[in-house]
C-alpha cells in the first residue's frame, strides 16, 4: 500500500508544492513592485499624474512592498523536509 502511495501521491504533492512556490513568488514580487514605484515617479515627472494621485499611488505601492517583504521573510523561514 505504501509503495502505491509513494508512486501515485508523491508526484502530485511535489507538483502542488512547485505550483504553490511559483504563486508565492509572483504574488510577492518585490522587484516588480519597485518597478511600479519607479514608473509612478516617471509618470509624475512627465506630468501625466497629479501630485495627489502620485502620492496616493506611492503610499499604496510602498505598503504593498512592506507586505511583500514581510510575507517573503515569513515564508523563507519555512522548513522543507526532503525524503
Amino acid at each position: 500500500m505504501f509503495v502505491v502511495d509513494d508512486l501515485l501521491l508523491r508526484p502530485l504533492v511535489s507538483l502542488g508544492n512547485v505550483i504553490h512556490s511559483m504563486a508565492i513568488e509572483e504574488m510577492y514580487d518585490v522587484d516588480a513592485l519597485r518597478d511600479d514605484l519607479k514608473e509612478n515617479r516617471l509618470l509624475y515627472e512627465l506630468g501625466e499624474l497629479s501630485r495627489e494621485e502620485y502620492e496616493r499611488r506611492q503610499d499604496e505601492i510602498r505598503s504593498q512592498i512592506a507586505l511583500a517583504e514581510e510575507a517573503r521573510e515569513h515564508l523563507s523561514g519555512r522548513v522543507e523536509v526532503k525524503r
